[in-house]
């Protein structure tokens, strides 16, 4: 199929289309990964993005059902240089075109992907729209026009729930922990991550009550990662209000969107970057550790804490080398810390992974107290 994609900058490009015909807008986001599309596609931090790929080859492995972070493609939809005809990988379950198809997802490919991460990277994220039925360049300038920027969280929650998108895989093992984990579109590592670990996994879905939290007497909580503007969600709900009821009370882990929503339960200024940090080959530097460490991480967000007006309170414990800006913090009095980058990877290096260890330091340290007490 023909296709087009017009950026609200005027740009207008042509290319090809496979997947289902359709027609639909979102956020450009580029991502340098050189593998692990599939779990791109499949992460609901993507909802209302289309990815953009720099890599030039999109589809050579096909797609491998275990791999994907869910059950669905969140992503509107992708933009790369190259799809191959065919993909060879013995584990592939079904193409690319078709597992775009069966998701009514397209992608669009064939046009100047260079120049196009160039514009994002010199202009920040435009958002666009792709059809794969309307090539008139007017038409598709009214309809962006009424493309909306909304909070998408309750969004992927909701559809986490009715959709039953997690399937948790796990280690034979006794499980030591209750963790009430906040799904504002938690990806299926990070649940692998907890479990094996020995934690009980209870999934909370947004909007929660404090209520419901109390009844599951969680030894911890975690707040997990998700899409969209953390500013919108928190002016146009009670959240942070709840949240400030349970950061007090229990030992919390926050990564990616549950990293910036507990900075902005305590004060911190949320700050969009200009072109976002999505890859899997970010240097950060550990504090936790003596001597530091860097390590290479996989992120995804474009947004980030200003920690500037809490430092009474937390401590950086995470910085990203690329750009300084902050990458994890805990609190100084509090069990409390959170992370900007994905530890679980998926795609991407495991160097990070041993932060979930820390989460389960600090509900051993606050099980130990309460017994104590």
């Amino acid at each position: 199929m023909q296709a087009s994609l017009l950026l609200e900058d005027g740009s207008y490009f042509h290319g090809q289309s496979i997947g289902f015909p359709m027609e639909t807008s979102g956020e450009i986001v580029f991502n340098t990964a050189m593998t692990g599309y599939e779990e791109v596609l499949s992460d609901p931090s993507y909802l209302g993005q289309i990815v953009l790929f720099t890599n030039s080859y999109i589809g050579n492995t096909g797609i491998t059902l275990d791999d994907l972070e869910s059950k669905h493609m969140y992503a509107e939809a992708l933009i790369c240089k190259n799809i191959p005809a065919y993909a060879d990988n013995y584990r592939s379950k079904k193409s690319l075109h078709e597992f775009l198809y069966n998701q009514k997802k397209s992608a669009i490919f064939d046009l100047d992907t260079r120049l196009l991460v160039q514009k994002i990277r010199d202009s920040g994220c435009l958002y666009g729209i792709i059809s794969t039925t309307d090539n008139d360049i007017i038409s598709l300038k009214e309809k962006l026009k009424h493309t909306q920027k909304k909070n998408l969280a309750n969004t992927v929650s909701i559809y986490s729930k009715t959709e039953n998108n997690h399937c948790i895989t796990t280690k034979d093992q006794e499980k030591k922990y209750k963790v009430a984990v906040f799904d504002f579109g938690i990806k299926q590592g990070i649940l692998e991550c907890l479990s094996n670990l020995g934690c009980d996994i209870s999934l909370i879905q947004y909007p929660f009550s404090i209520e419901a939290l109390d009844a599951i007497q969680p030894d911890g909580i975690f707040f997990s990662n998700g899409s969209g503007d953390p500013n919108i969600l928190a002016s146009e709900t009670s959240i942070l209000e709840n949240m400030q009821k349970i950061l007090i009370k229990y030992p919390c882990f926050g990564i990616c969107l549950g990293h910036q929503l507990i900075g902005l339960s305590f004060g911190a200024k949320i700050n969009k970057l200009n072109n976002g940090h999505h890859a899997i080959n970010h240097p950060v530097k550990s504090f936790l550790t003596v001597p530091h460490k860097v390590m290479i991480t996989s992120q995804n967000h474009n947004f980030v804490v200003d920690i500037e007006n809490i430092k009474n309170e937390f401590e950086i414990t995470h910085l990203h080398l690329n750009d300084n800006t902050l990458a994890g913090m805990k609190h100084k009095f509090l069990p409390i810390y959170s992370v900007q980058f994905h530890p679980e990877a998926n795609p991407g290096p495991r160097d990070a992974e041993e932060i979930f260890l820390y989460f389960i330091e600090l509900m051993n340290t606050f099980k130990k107290e309460k017994n104590n007490a």
